[in-house]
């Protein structure tokens, strides 16, 4: 160390917001505390986020899904189109992160490049897309198919959609923008080129018809854990949200996925590891546990029994709740979300779980930790897993909303801030600058091509 350097900045914990309706217990519109009446206001949403961006968390997530999801009957489902909802939210936060779920199984590349860019110039650079294959044949009917994608073949065109959508969003150099009055020239057009790609499931010309964004690309998310999904994180993914039970299999995810980057000109730090994790607040256990059996108690069993063979790939309708799983498929045969179904599979063979049982552990987090606890509870659970190995930060699901967001965000953020584990200011104005990753560069700069007149 020279006498200019100082000591290595302190790791710190990322934190997101993960928004979805009444709560992520699935009995959350039942609790008088949750507000179901308002899943389709924008100003509920707004309030949502300014109370996570009050929190200094790095970003709020929208999950989606290209069919209506459960059963309505016992549930609150349906509402906004996340990109839609985020340039909502946009102009009424100033610094807070915006991650939306896009599918690349039924969106083309174009269109989801334009609305990307689009909502990173709304917001000041502050865009994420989440990159999902989607996994359900529900989905796969509203768009035509019988039949869901096989699973390699939809992580293939996943692949391609990726290269194509950083292709359009560098089809501008940043300085492509002269605005020359005098001479005529909005633009530079040596710097504004198509990117010609012919693939295997895309033929698209370019340019893209929105200049680079302030990000350059938005952060680049992924949630699958498999080994297709996997291996599509290690190539392309800045952040990941992911779920594990226990520490050791947290340990193990980060490891692994870390492991692959380096064969793709990556480093370690390039990834933010970030499991959900659902934290009942009390201020005390007692309080805190009498608020986690106050939501089982509002389950409808009819609907977890649903959710449970949506994500086993087995109809297990009529089956006695008290008693075991069947027998259960290979992971290979199964064609939806192969990790939730190794997860949830693993989780009821390994602690005996009847189907009651089994489907009151998932109700709060559908196979992401559920942690019952103190605010000091919860904050020792994070900065365990953070400083064990397991865990870049954590993608936070509040059981119900708003409240179970305000009391993360009043009673466990500051102790993570006073640990040292967690910012007390924001210190950049992009989502990239909340993360700590790097801008990317124009990849077509020094590229002679063909310019658009």
């Amino acid at each position: 160390m020279t006498a200019t350097d100082g000591p290595a900045p302190r790791r710190q914990l990322h934190l997101n917001a993960f928004l979805m309706n009444a709560g992520h217990h699935d009995a959350a519109w039942r609790h008088p505390r949750s507000r179901p009446d308002r899943v389709t206001d924008v100003g509920y949403f707004q309030e949502l986020a300014r109370t996570a961006e009050r929190g200094k968390l790095d970003s709020v997530f929208l999950a989606d899904g290209l069919a209506l999801w459960g059963r309505v009957a016992h549930n609150a489902l349906g509402g906004f189109e996340p990109l839609t909802l985020l340039s909502a939210i946009a102009v009424a936060t100033e610094r807070i992160g915006l991650i939306a779920t896009v599918s690349t199984t039924f969106n083309e590349p174009f269109h989801t490049a334009r609305k990307f860019a689009s909502l990173d110039h709304i917001s000041g650079g502050r865009a994420g897309w989440n990159i999902v294959t989607s996994g359900t044949v529900q989905e796969a009917r509203n768009f035509g198919f019988d039949e869901h994608l096989e699973h390699a073949l939809r992580y293939e065109r996943a692949r391609e959609f990726v290269e194509v959508a950083t292709g359009l969003w560098d089809s501008w150099e940043d300085d492509a923008v002269v605005l020359d009055r005098a001479a005529g020239i909005y633009a530079d057009p040596r710097k504004v080129r198509p990117i010609g790609h012919q693939g295997v499931h895309f033929g698209v010309e370019g340019p893209l018809n929105v200049p680079r964004s302030p990000q350059g690309h938005p952060l680049l998310v992924q949630a699958g854990s498999s080994e297709d999904g996997r291996e599509f994180a290690a190539r392309y993914a800045e952040a990941v949200f992911t779920a594990q039970q226990t520490l050791a299999d947290g340990q193990a995810f980060y490891r692994d996925l870390k492991s692959r980057l380096a064969r793709h000109g990556r480093h370690e730090d390039d990834v933010r590891v970030l499991p959900g994790i659902a934290p009942v607040i009390g201020s005390t256990e007692a309080e805190a546990r009498a608020l986690e059996q106050e939501l089982t108690d509002l389950q409808v069993p009819e609907y977890g029994l649903a959710q449970l063979s949506g994500m086993l790939g087995v109809d297990l309708t009529g089956l006695p709740l008290d008693g075991p799983l069947p027998d259960l498929p290979e992971e290979r045969d199964i064609n939806g979300n192969k990790s939730r179904f190794t997860l949830v599979a693993e989780l009821a063979r390994r602690e005996g779980l009847t189907l009651r049982q089994l489907i009151a552990r998932l109700g709060g987090g559908r196979g992401h930790r559920v942690v019952v606890g103190t605010p000091e509870q919860i904050a020792d659970r994070i900065q365990e897993w953070f400083t064990q190995g397991a865990a870049d930060g954590f993608n936070i699901m509040p059981p119900y909303l708003p409240g179970g967001l305000e009391h993360f965000v009043d009673q466990v953020v500051p102790i993570l801030q006073e640990r040292g584990l967690f910012r007390t200011e924001y210190t950049g104005r992009t989502l990239r600058d909340h993360y700590g990753l790097p801008r990317p560069p124009g990849r077509r700069a020094a590229e002679p091509a063909a310019a658009v007149s």
